[in-house]
Order: C-alpha cells, then structure tokens, then sequence
C-alpha cells in the first residue's frame, strides 16, 4: 500500500557501528517483494567501507558518491529524490535507500545552511508521505556536531525525540532574516526587464542575470505583488518579493510540479531549484514576504 514512507535514522561514532546498521539495512532491502536493489548514497570513504564488507555481495547495491545526489539546495535534493523515485522505484516508490547528508559536518556547512538542510529532514516526512521508500540517514558523530545531530533527531520518527515537521519549519521560520540594507533598489513591481538590467549591473553575467530574473518572475506568480526590494552584489543578488496576501503552507515551492498542469507554487518551485535560498516570511498586515538569493 502507499503511504508508508520510512524515515529513519541512525548515528554512530566508529565504522564498526556504521557497517553494524548499514549491512542489515542492504540486507533488509535486497530481501523486500516488488523492489530493485537497495542504493547506497554516501561518502566516497564511506563506499569503500561498505565495497569491503559486503565483497562478492556489493555487486547486488547500488553506490553513488552522496555529492553527486546532493548537488545543490535542500529543493534540489527533493527533486534528485523524487525524479528518482519516479524512474527507478518500485511500486508506489519502493526502494531503500541509505542516505549521508552532505551537510553534516564533512563539508563545513554554515549555520544557515544546516538549518536549511535539517528543514528538508523534517519536511520530507511530508513530501515523500505517499510513498513506499525507506530511507535510513546516517550521521557520524565524528564529523557531524551534537547540536547538529540533536536537531536531526527531532525530523525522524522513531528517535524518541520526533516533532511535528510543521512546528520545525515554524520555529526556523522564526529566526530573523539579516535587514534590508538602507541603499537597497526599490520597485513598485518586479518588471522582468527592470530585474535584469538590475542584476547586470551588479554583475551576473547574462545567463545568470536571466535565470534570476525568471526566478523572481515565477515567484511573482504567488500572489499579488504589491514591491520588490532588490540588493547585493553578484554572486549573492537578493529580490524581496512583498504579496498582499498571507501563505502558510510550509511545502510551497518544494512539491514537484504535476504533469497533469500549473498548481499553486509551481513557480516558486523553479525559484527554489536554482536559487541557494528561498525564505517565505510573514511580513505583518496579512502579506508574506517572499526573499531569494541567487547564491
């Protein structure tokens, strides 16, 4: 049946206790009906480790180094999952998969990044619902910090410390965004042609300049657009969308589109799969403040 999706999640501090969780996991995964074999998406390290303990066995897997999964923003890691899904699954989305994070802690993530990333965990309890999947991410506590760890917990169930997705969202919502800067550009409307020449000026070359331009045109589709406030120098371009009208949905933008046609935040789902961050925000008087930065 559908609607099992499987979020789990296990921490260790040895390799020894990584291979204890990870080889049953495999095993679990090459045993269930209606599946094609288990994927391993993890540190190249990490693979080797795994190569040398399943021998003839790891001929059954299949191993992709976690940077090539997750190659950009927790949106991209939603679309990668799902494309994936929909091409390789079994039925309703069957598949194990063993998932290592790259944000926890082997890249050097910032702050603003890792709350980015723990937001995908707990929302993807959401997003994947409908699905069979069962993924088991691992995070090691020699690379990934205790608070970073504490607060992956809190997105998978089965922790005995799981909270509604909803509420984290709500709560990294919470956190205020850096101000407006005094010099920033200010637009009655986001007119595309008024947005590009902006972010030529500041020094997105053209194919860039356009993709960020069309980022905040498919963004605008949200709702009434009442100024855009735009600021920054390129690589980190900024546009501040301001909408008369309240959004409280926490999975706007991150629903794949629907082949059947448009639907509410597909727009904002482009801004976010080429945007680094996408932040929807209440801006008081029932408006929502919309901001992206391109990089």
């Amino acid at each position: 049946m559908s609607g099992t999706f499987d979020h789990r999640m296990t921490v260790f501090t040895t390799d020894e206790d990584f291979l204890a969780d990870a080889l049953p996991f495999l095993a679990e995964g090459l045993a269930a009906p209606d599946e094609p074999p288990p994927m391993a998406i993890l540190a190249p390290d990490r693979l080797a480790l795994l190569r040398d303990a399943l021998g003839a066995d790891a001929r059954h897997i299949g191993f992709l180094p976690h940077t090539d999964w997750y190659t950009g923003s927790a949106a991209n890691a939603v679309a990668r999952a799902a494309t994936h899904l929909a091409g390789h699954g079994g039925p309703d989305g069957r598949m194990h998969l063993l998932m290592e994070p790259v944000w926890n802690g082997r890249a050097g993530r910032s702050p603003r990044e890792s709350a980015e990333w723990i937001r995908y965990e707990a929302l993807a309890n959401l997003l994947f619902a409908s699905t069979a999947t069962t993924a088991m991410c691992v995070y090691d506590t020699r690379t990934a910090g205790a608070v970073l760890i504490e607060a992956a917990r809190r997105a998978h169930p089965g922790t005995g410390v799981y909270e509604d997705p909803v509420r984290i969202a709500a709560e990294l919502d919470a956190v205020p965004l850096p101000p407006t800067p005094a010099d920033a550009r200010r637009l009655s409307e986001p007119a595309p042609e008024a947005v590009r020449a902006w972010a030529a000026g500041r020094g997105l070359a053209g194919a860039d300049a356009e993709t960020f331009t069309t980022a905040v045109t498919e963004a605008a589709t949200l709702g009434r657009v009442t100024g855009a406030v735009l600021w920054g120098e390129a690589p980190g371009c900024v546009c501040e969308l301001l909408l008369a009208e309240r959004i409280d949905d926490p999975l706007i933008g991150f629903v794949p589109p629907r082949a059947a046609g448009p639907a509410p935040g597909q727009g904002l789902w482009y801004a976010r799969q080429v945007c680094a961050y996408v932040d929807v925000r209440d801006a008081g008087d029932g408006g929502t403040a919309v901001r992206l930065q391109y990089a």
